[in-house]
């Protein structure tokens, strides 16, 4: 990639008059509810009872979780470009954010009927993940409406607040599927895993209510792209649009790749480390949940205040600083192999997660004028996708050279891939703070 600074956009679009402040909250809370679905039902408690519960054995189980996850993540490669294309032509984008969210409720809602037998596993394993897959469509329309929120003086605090909001939200879901319905406190039947099954039904629940504000009081573009598409004519856009950023605006995809190889970092993070803290420092069940919990609590504290860094030295400075300290910290777990140490430097990582995610879609938004934004975030879902498979596979090759410890130096070789690809982007404007 070139690390040659490209004049400033000619496109770049006018400052937007304030949002409402019911616009913020409601885009805020969307992120609080939607967090639901990945602590809840694809990180700690329902893959687990699907895998475990429905599953006839574990292996049975994580195979076929893994392999919806991997038809997941290649429809969401597919279709977000080309809906995003699509979607920069319509005004109404609350409405598009209500269709596919209401998708994924719908999803999550029928894993009610997924009963603890081998037969429902497939139901199950095809629930989570079409859930998944609306989900990462959904996020699409949801990063597009930043842009009609913010200024550039406000937009890292809106993003990083709702971020961390994102993260109170898995953090309230998870206690009360840990301690109701796993724990049973609200007294529910056992017989046919009733209360794992309740589980759904309380995130389906969340999740509505949490998005209803936005559908009604969110945010509407003022313009869109003339024209309609078609399936052909769309995808045709895409390649379009691809070809155009490599001529005239490379420093945008060059951040596209970046952020995709460290985006794959980052999900490894919370993928592996209930793994890694079971598997080679020997947590309970119990405390794996804790470790879980208090990560979660410290990402949105970091993702918080670093939103506000992002405001005052940049979204590029952010994502620097914290992929830094990110390769530092998982080093230091590597070298001194200590339970505390792992606890510190682990909740440590944990606290900038949300933080370089934040504070990516804020540089993209600040990149992109309003009218290409739902296409450039359906590319940004993209190539996020195409690289998915870098981190696991790195995880898995030094844990078979070194044993599960050394799993993680897979995640800190992903991270500093994508810091080294990131150093040299240059956007006027935006990777540095005006």
């Amino acid at each position: 990639m070139s690390n040659i600074t490209e004049p400033p956009l000619p496109t770049a679009p006018a400052e937007p008059a304030p949002a409402r402040r019911r616009e913020i909250v409601s885009w805020s809370l969307w992120d609080f509810g939607s967090n639901a679905y990945n602590t809840v039902i694809l990180s700690f408690v329902f893959s687990v009872y699907v895998t475990t519960g429905v599953a006839a054995n574990e292996d049975r189980g994580q195979q076929v979780f893994a392999n919806m996850q991997t038809v997941a993540g290649i429809l969401v490669a597919l279709l977000a470009p080309a809906v995003g294309a699509w979607a920069d032509r319509v005004k109404n984008r609350r409405l598009m954010l209500a269709v596919t969210t209401l998708f994924v409720i719908a999803c999550v809602a029928a894993l009610w009927f997924v009963r603890p037998e081998d037969s429902y596993l497939y139901l199950g394993a095809a629930l989570i993940a079409a859930a998944g897959v609306f989900q990462e469509i959904a996020n699409v329309f949801y990063y597009a409406m930043l842009s009609l929120i913010s200024t550039k003086d406000n937009i890292g605090r809106i993003s990083g607040t709702a971020w961390a909001l994102g993260y109170l939200g898995g953090v309230i879901c998870l206690v009360v599927a840990l301690f109701g319905f796993v724990q049973n406190g609200l007294g529910l039947p056992e017989d046919d895993a009733v209360n794992y099954r309740g589980i759904a039904l309380f995130c389906a629940l969340w999740l509505l209510v949490m998005s209803l504000p936005v559908f009604f009081l969110g945010p509407n573009a003022s313009d869109a792209k003339p024209g309609r598409l078609t399936p052909v004519t769309a995808y045709r856009e895409v390649f379009h649009e691809i070809a155009e950023l490599w001529r005239s605006r490379r420093s945008t995809l060059h951040f596209l790749v970046a952020s995709a190889v460290y985006r794959d970092g980052l999900g490894a993070v919370f993928a592996f480390a209930g793994v890694i803290a079971a598997s080679a420092y020997g947590f309970s069940p119990e405390e794996v949940i804790i470790f879980g919990l208090a990560a979660n609590a410290i990402a949105a504290l970091g993702t918080w205040a670093l939103g506000r860094a992002d405001d005052r030295f940049g979204p590029k400075r952010v994502v620097m600083f914290s992929l830094v300290a990110m390769v530092i910290a998982g080093v230091i777990i590597i070298v001194f192999n200590h339970t505390l140490v792992f606890w510190v430097a682990g909740l440590f990582i944990a606290s900038l997660v949300g933080a370089v995610q934040s504070a990516s879609r804020t540089l993209l938004a600040r990149a992109v004028p309003s009218t290409e934004q739902n296409a450039i975030f359906g590319l940004y879902a993209t190539v996020g996708r195409a690289v998915t498979f870098l981190s696991p596979a790195l995880v898995a090759l030094f844990t078979w050279i070194g044993g599960v410890r050394w799993g993680i130096l897979g995640i800190v070789v992903t991270l500093l891939l994508g810091l080294v690809l990131f150093l040299p982007l240059r956007i006027p404007g935006v990777t540095h703070r005006d």
